[in-house]
Formats: C-alpha cells, sequence, structure tokens
C-alpha cells in the first residue's frame, strides 16, 4: 500500500467508485502529485455499466485527450458520434462550415470496452492504489468533517483514510446518503428501453435521433458493428409496452420517419429497461467530500451526457483540488472553487433538461430554433456545439442567435408563401 508523507491519512484521496468518473480523477489527481485509494465494489476488473448510452459527448474529448485514451479509443474502434436529428420541419444535419474546422465529436463506445480501458489507464498511474472489492459501508467523521471511509473486502471490515473523499458511485450514491448531502430530484415523464443490434445500417452511417414530441428515439453506432437502438416514449404508454416488450419495441422503431431496417438486424443483448429514471441534483461538496459524475448530478438519458459529464466533472475535480489534497493548499477553498465550476457549467442545462423531461412538446423557442437549424447549416452547426455541451443555454440562446434563427424561418416562409402563389 503506498502511503503519502502525511500523518493521520492512508491517501491524499479516497474515491469510491472506478468507473468513468472515478477512474478519470483518480488518474487525473495522482499525476498532480496526490497519493489515491480508488475503490470498486466490484471484484472484475472488466466490471462495466449496462444501463448507458454508450456515448461521450464531444464536450469531454479534451478530457479523453488528457488522459491519453484517444489512439485506444480509435484502436478499440470507437465510432466519432456525428448524428443528425429528426424534427417535425425535417433532419437537422450538422456539417462542417466550408473551408472550416471540422466539428467537435467525441466517440460511441460500448462500456465493456471503455470501463475496463479507463480503470486500467487508472491502475496504472503511478500514485493511484485500485481496490477492487471494497464496498463502502459507511464515512468515518470529526468534527462534522468527512476524513475518510469504512469499507467491506473479502477480508473483512476496514478503514481508508483521507484528506478527501470522492463520490464516483452513481446516481444512487452511497457515500451523498451517508454524508447526508441534500438531493433534488425530478420526475422524467419518459421511460425507456434500449438493446444492442448488429448489422443495423442507418443513414449516411451516422447516429439518428428521432424528436417526435413527446416520444424519442434515438440509434448511435457504436464499435464491432454494434449500434444501441433506443426508444423512450411517454409514460402514458407504458401499460401497452409491458404487455409485450419487445413487439411494443420493434413497432416503435418500423413507425419511425426513415426508421433503420431493424427487421434486417440482429438483436446481440436484450431489453434494457429505464421505466422510472428521475433527474438527480446535489451539491457537490461538504467538508472534507466531493460528489463528481451521476453522484453529483443525473442528467435525462435521452441527451446522451452521462458520460461526458463524468469525464468532465472528474477534471475540474482535480484541476480545483489537486494542490490542497495533497496537503499544498486550502481544501475548503478549492472545493469551493469545483462547486461554483460545477454549478455554471452545468446548472443550466441541467434545467432545461428536467423542463423537457416532463415529456411535453418543444416550446415557442425550442421550435423558432430546432426549426431553423432544420433550415440552415450555420444555425444546425450553432445546435451541434449546444447538443455536445460546448456552449451553455445562454451563449445557445444569445441574441444574435435568436436573431440569426428568426430570419431564417422568415426567408423560408416568404419562400413557402411565393411558391404557392
Amino acid at each position: 500500500m503506498t502511503r503519502p508523507e502525511s500523518a493521520g491519512h492512508d491517501y491524499d484521496v479516497v474515491i469510491s467508485g472506478a468507473s468513468l468518473a472515478g477512474s478519470a480523477a483518480a488518474t487525473l489527481l495522482a499525476r498532480r502529485g496526490a497519493r489515491v485509494a480508488l475503490l470498486e465494489r466490484r471484484s472484475d476488473p472488466e466490471a462495466y455499466k449496462v444501463l448507458c448510452t454508450h456515448s461521450v459527448t464531444a464536450c469531454a474529448y479534451p478530457v479523453l485527450d488528457e488522459l491519453g485514451l484517444v489512439p485506444a479509443l480509435e484502436k478499440a474502434g470507437a465510432v466519432r458520434n456525428e448524428a443528425r436529428w429528426y424534427t417535425r420541419w425535417g433532419w437537422i444535419r450538422p456539417t462542417a462550415a466550408p473551408a472550416g474546422p471540422e466539428l467537435p465529436y467525441a466517440y460511441n463506445i460500448r462500456r465493456s470496452v471503455l470501463d475496463p480501458l479507463i480503470r486500467s489507464n487508472a491502475a496504472e498511474t503511478p500514485g493511484v492504489d485500485l481496490l477492487l472489492g471494497h464496498r463502502v459501508t459507511g464515512l468515518v467523521m470529526e468534527a462534522g468533517r468527512t476524513v475518510g471511509v469504512r469499507a467491506t473486502t473479502t477480508e473483512g471490515e476496514r478503514e481508508i483514510r483521507a484528506r478527501l473523499v470522492v463520490g464516483a458511485d452513481g446516481k444512487d450514491s452511497a457515500v451523498a446518503k451517508f454524508a447526508g448531502v441534500p438531493e433534488r430530484e425530478h420526475e422524467n415523464a419518459r421511460f425507456g428501453y434500449l438493446a444492442h443490434f448488429r448489422d443495423l445500417p442507418l443513414h449516411d452511417g451516422i447516429g439518428q435521433t428521432w424528436f417526435l414530441e413527446p416520444d424519442m428515439a434515438y440509434a448511435f453506432p457504436n464499435d464491432d458493428g454494434v449500434t444501441v437502438l433506443a426508444v423512450l416514449p411517454d409514460k402514458k404508454r407504458l401499460p401497452a409496452f409491458r404487455e409485450d416488450l419487445e413487439g411494443s419495441f420493434l413497432d416503435f422503431v418500423r413507425a419511425l420517419p426513415e426508421a433503420p431496417p431493424i427487421d434486417s438486424a440482429e438483436r446481440v443483448s436484450k431489453f434494457i429497461g429505464l421505466v422510472d429514471y428521475p433527474l438527480h441534483s446535489r451539491k457537490p461538496t461538504a467538508p472534507g467530500l466531493a460528489l463528481i459524475g451521476d453522484a453529483a448530478l443525473t442528467g435525462d438519458p435521452l441527451w446522451g451526457v452521462g458520460c461526458g459529464w463524468a469525464l468532465q466533472s472528474a477534471q475540474w475535480l482535480a484541476e480545483a483540488v489537486a494542490l490542497a489534497a495533497a496537503g499544498r493548499a486550502d481544501l475548503d477553498k478549492a472545493l469551493a472553487v469545483y462547486a461554483r465550476r460545477h454549478g455554471r457549467r452545468l446548472r443550466g442545462h441541467q434545467y432545461l433538461g428536467a423542463d423537457f423531461a416532463r415529456a411535453r412538446p418543444f416550446n415557442p423557442v425550442e421550435r423558432l430554433m430546432f426549426a431553423a437549424a432544420a433550415r440552415d447549416e450555420s444555425v444546425a452547426r450553432h445546435m451541434h456545439l449546444f447538443a455536445n455541451r460546448l456552449i451553455g443555454p445562454l451563449r445557445f440562446l444569445n441574441p444574435l442567435a435568436v436573431a440569426k434563427a428568426s430570419a431564417v424561418n422568415i426567408r423560408h416562409r416568404r419562400a413557402v408563401g411565393a411558391s404557392a402563389r
């Protein structure tokens, strides 16, 4: 066991959860000089998350690059996540501007490939001890401050002390619950089912998303010729789906505009359900404690943002607290920096996501922007940046963007009117 030169601590940081957020945070903190215990309740180093969109949005590409994973992802067959989106006004297909740079991207890749890759990357990083088969059962508290964790292992109970405890243990975070972190829950009025299909050709070979107002669907091509296909209908349709899950799923897909030929594809997984998946928001810090990934904020799965936000929040935490975690700066001030950045970057996105999760039709502003994006390449590129969380709601709906969209729609209506005369 690696021990830092700090009395009273076994490590500088102990992280509960060795999936995307936890493994990325461990790697990035250790590279900045912290000694990290990375705890994972499962004993299998190849374990992975099954319920996922299997897509990393472009906002997280810089994190993948800093982790040094981009070459490995390309070698593993990860698919750059270009996409087009169906709306009642037609298809939105973002493309690069003539003579301009390519559009930002990240990757679609199955978690069965991604999780072991990022976990082994952490385990091979000097300063990280990957402790498999460690389930956190409580926190060690002193004077209202978290100073470590208690965990069960195959060899019994153990206590691990650290300056900072990080919860990277998902939307039902045990760390957050043990710490009594306040939580806000937003109802999700859609349910969802997904499955993996092989040899499912998609138009232009890229991802597809269908906005059917209020129902949703998406198809994301992944590595090894496998496509993740998901349907997210209004919960009013749940009883009928439950009567015949496979038949309802297939019928839903067949009815999609320009539906992929699902009957000729091979289903290579079971149907995985999202019957009740509320959105969670928690305060990302407490004294001696930080939350990252879904433990801090769980977005609506229809947007496919969870993997990207997990990686980003890990990077934000490492940048804010590494010096303090190693005892060279004030930890409380560093945690406040992380909390502010987390809120500033994600709060607006989560607000809009929670509102759309009510399974409502597009509101007037959304109708304005989606209609214009289906009619104008520059607006489509602007929407691409927002959908990939590279810009926030305020920049997405800035006065110039709204004026541009309005002008596009006015020109379209005039052209339609002229052609009708």
